[in-house]
């Protein structure tokens, strides 16, 4: 089997004292779509943030493409295939949608920056008949199609997508992932993290449950989907030896 495209392992992530993330292990393999699900609070954005170059480790590893991402800045990172859409889409809502998407390929060569514009607005129509306008115009759902617009300007090879459904209406949601979907349909591998497990699960290859910093579960996307499965690793159980038989019965199998 080829190497992982992404590959964490045993990452520990503490602001102060407080651990947020606690010995966690995942992958990313090449066209692949990996979700990491999990209540608020779990570490989801954390581990997002830690692999894009945001903030440090306090332990464990994250290797991207083979190479050891510990002194890697966040900058070179990006250069060098990672794109992250943040929670809360950070576009810049005072410059054009054009403008912002120019800002998303800020490091990459004049000569393809037009022809990934044309490539985004032929993904997003509604971006390309509004291109003009500021980014503070749009809607919540048009935002986030410019944010996940801006970051494939960078030609990833691999995009962090954190909460691309929040604060959406049920509409903007199907538009969203169905840009999501298109994404993906290039080659583009993702880490997404979600707190709609259903639709989630259903544009991911696997997916990962983190409680309170730790895999409780993790598998094909098909093995997780069950309710009961999914209820168990959000909510816990008064065992704490039934959630860790469960994820590894589930990541075996």
């Amino acid at each position: 089997m080829t190497e992982p495209l992404l590959d964490v392992r045993d990452a520990t992530i503490c602001y102060g004292a407080a651990v947020a993330v606690s010995g966690v292990s995942l992958d990313v393999r090449e066209n692949e779509v990996v979700a990491i699900l999990g209540a608020n609070g779990a570490g989801k954005s954390t581990l997002l943030k830690a692999i894009s170059g945001l903030i440090p480790l306090s332990g464990g590893i994250i290797r991207y493409a083979g190479k050891d991402l510990a002194k890697v800045p966040g900058y070179q990172r990006a250069r060098d295939g990672i794109a992250h859409v943040p929670e809360g889409r950070r576009i810049f809502t005072t410059l054009s949608i054009r403008e912002n998407l120019v800002m998303g390929a800020y490091s990459q060569p004049t000569t393809v920056v037009e022809a990934r514009m044309k490539g985004a607005f032929t993904r997003f129509p509604i971006l390309s008949e509004r291109r003009d306008q500021t980014g503070g115009s749009l809607s919540g759902g048009e935002q986030q199609m410019l944010a996940i617009g801006r970051a494939i300007m960078s030609g990833p090879r691999l995009l962090l997508l954190d909460e691309p459904s929040l604060g959406l209406s049920p509409i903007a949601i199907d538009q969203v992932f169905e840009a999501i979907r298109k994404v993906r349909a290039e080659g583009v591998s993702m880490l997404l993290v979600e707190q709609n497990s259903t639709l989630a699960l259903e544009v991911a290859d696997r997916a990962y449950v983190l409680r309170t910093g730790k895999v409780v579960l993790s598998g094909n996307s098909g093995e997780i989907r069950s309710q009961d499965r999914l209820l168990h690793a959000y909510l816990g159980s008064p065992c704490e030896e039934d959630d860790q038989e469960t994820g590894e019965e589930v990541a075996s199998e």
